[in-house]
């Protein structure tokens, strides 16, 4: 007898709205699949992602259709590594492949850093999330968060100078990184540039649209660059070490943690840096991609701090700090 198969949606409210350069949300609609086999369970959540041409509907339709195929399959570890092949990297295989490790480590009573390899988890520092807005009411986030070491701050092009200045004014203390989505051209790249140089911007996420992003190649801008939408696996990787120098990984782009881990040391081979990301999701959704925070030099998981609630158990944070995962939520 081999695996049964359940995948919900679910819908989780953000704390007010998250705001970036495509638009805003008031609710985290994520897909959860789940895996049983021999008593034992295992879960995996994922957010689908239009810019990728994903909706809630067609995810969940995507990992349906691996219904008949997992009741076939009697060993969780063989069949995530068959995912690799059925299915393209992308929110639906993320799902199965975190709930497969998930359901090995459940069976085998080994936590999912053991089977993987990797170091035990740690505590570890993620950025906050700053929505992208007018000048004035990112201030106003920003005094608000001062207190956190990490910021991360939307941008959305026109005037993004005078948004990265007003956010250093209320909190300066604070490391930022900013995250453009894409939303530069080629004629803001300098006047914004500039503006990151003066705040002291640590690093820059995706600034220009991915596949037109050739103006980056070999240019010094004395800020690290940082892939996200450019990159997504190991395959995207070539390309990319002359513009940039760090990369997302995001487990909904990599497809799981599988990926996600060969990725890791794929980008590190290059002399690539890795920031650990994450889409706006529960506790679920952050627990897998915890595990690679040891390898990465910036972590941004913090989704679970942008929702009105988070599922319980879910992860425990004390400001900014989050803690390694229990096995009752997820590994």
């Amino acid at each position: 007898m081999g695996m049964s198969l359940t995948v919900v949606a679910e819908s989780w409210p953000i704390a007010g709205s998250f705001t970036i350069a495509r638009g805003s949300r008031t609710e985290a609609r994520v897909v959860v699949a789940t895996v049983h086999l021999n008593g034992a369970t295992g879960r995996g959540e994922c957010v689908p992602y239009p810019r990728y041409g994903e909706s809630v509907e067609g995810v969940i339709e995507l990992i349906g259709s691996q219904t008949d195929w997992l009741a076939s399959q009697t060993s969780a570890r063989q069949a995530r590594l068959g995912l690799l092949t059925r299915l393209k990297p992308g929110a639906a295989r993320n799902a199965l492949d975190c709930a497969l490790w998930d359901l090995e480590a459940k069976q085998s009573n080994t936590p999912v850093w053991e089977l993987a390899g990797l170091p035990a988890p740690a505590e570890a520092i993620t950025a906050y999330t700053l929505s992208l807005g007018t000048p004035e009411s990112m201030r106003d986030a920003a005094v608000k968060a001062a207190h956190r070491p990490l910021l991360k701050v939307k941008l959305g092009g026109a005037g993004d100078p005078e948004r990265i200045a007003a956010v250093r004014a209320g909190a300066p203390g604070s490391t930022l990184i900013v995250d453009a989505n894409e939303a530069w051209t080629e004629d803001l790249l300098e006047p914004c540039l500039a503006a990151c140089r003066a705040a002291g911007v640590t690093l820059i996420e995706q600034p220009l649209p991915a596949g037109k992003d050739a103006a980056l190649t070999g240019l010094d801008t004395g800020i690290m660059l940082c892939a996200d939408e450019s990159v997504h696996d190991r395959s995207t990787l070539d390309a990319l070490a002359t513009r940039y120098q760090a990369i997302n990984i995001k487990l909904d782009k990599t497809g799981g943690l599988t990926e996600a881990i060969a990725m890791a040391e794929a980008a590190e081979a290059r002399g690539l840096k890795l920031m650990i990301g994450c889409m706006v999701g529960t506790s679920l959704a952050m627990a897998p991609a915890l595990l690679l925070a040891g390898k990465a030099s910036f972590v941004d998981l913090d989704g679970p701090l942008l929702l009105a609630k988070d599922r319980d158990p879910g992860l425990s944070f004390n400001g900014s700090t989050i803690f390694p995962a229990t096995s009752a939520l997820w590994g």
